[in-house]
């Protein structure tokens, strides 16, 4: 996720221009993601600004200008958002197709705020709070490239890289491991679980092996 942020506060500042002239650099965003139908900085691109970032950060873009659209991308995160996650806000009403996106900072201390950074909010890209109430959903991309996957044997105790690119490989197949810190810890040792209970016959015992790498690609490829 810190590929994300780094991206994105990078455009901090970059604002629309009132009057009949445009920033370019926010048409820009909306070429480059594959919205090339955008001419203007008016169009609402809270939603091309989470695609240009995604892309340029080599993680899944969904192509679609619709907040909401970001609900079904991704692996659900609720429980644990980390800095760098999309999060998916409600305008008008929870039921309504309005929304807004844009990549989750963290939480107030009170819990009832969330830290937004992203597009089209004041008009610019800006660092903005908004209710928790508001909150549909957080998710967490997938790299749009193949994944690294370590070679065998890891286990709980390990850290480094490896356990790192390990990690990564199970958030990208659906299943929560926490953050990846490079440190084989519980979480890492129940998603493997999790992960072995998927097929017969591999023996559920959460650590990383020539057989649970086998259908870890297998899965990842499926």
């Amino acid at each position: 996720m810190d590929k994300i942020l780094k991206i994105a506060i990078a455009e901090l500042g970059q604002k629309e221009i009132s009057g009949p002239r445009d920033n370019p650099t926010i048409v820009n965003y909306a070429k480059e993601a594959g919205f090339d139908w955008v001419n203007d900085d008016e169009t609402p691109w809270c939603s091309i600004f989470v695609n240009w970032v995604a892309k340029k950060a080599g993680l899944k873009d969904n192509g679609k200008a619709n907040a909401r659209s970001w609900l079904l991308e991704g692996m659900n995160v609720d429980a644990s958002p980390e800095p760098g996650d999309v999060v998916i806000f409600w305008r008008d009403s929870p039921d309504s197709w309005l929304g807004h996106v844009g990549f989750f900072l963290g939480f107030s201390i009170d819990g009832e705020r969330v830290y937004c950074l992203g597009g089209n909010q004041g008009n610019q890209v800006s660092v903005s709070a908004y209710s928790f109430e508001n909150v549909l959903g957080f998710r967490r991309l997938m790299s749009s490239g193949i994944i690294a996957l370590p070679d065998p044997i890891l286990q709980k105790g390990d850290k480094g890289n490896a356990v790192k690119d390990l990690q990564n490989a199970l958030k990208a197949a659906n299943i929560d491991c926490g953050t990846s810190d490079g440190d084989f810890g519980r979480m890492t040792e129940d998603a493997l679980k999790l992960l072995q209970s998927m097929k017969t016959g591999l023996v559920v015992n959460g650590v990383y092996n020539e057989e649970t790498k086998d259908f870890l690609f297998q899965t990842l490829n499926a």
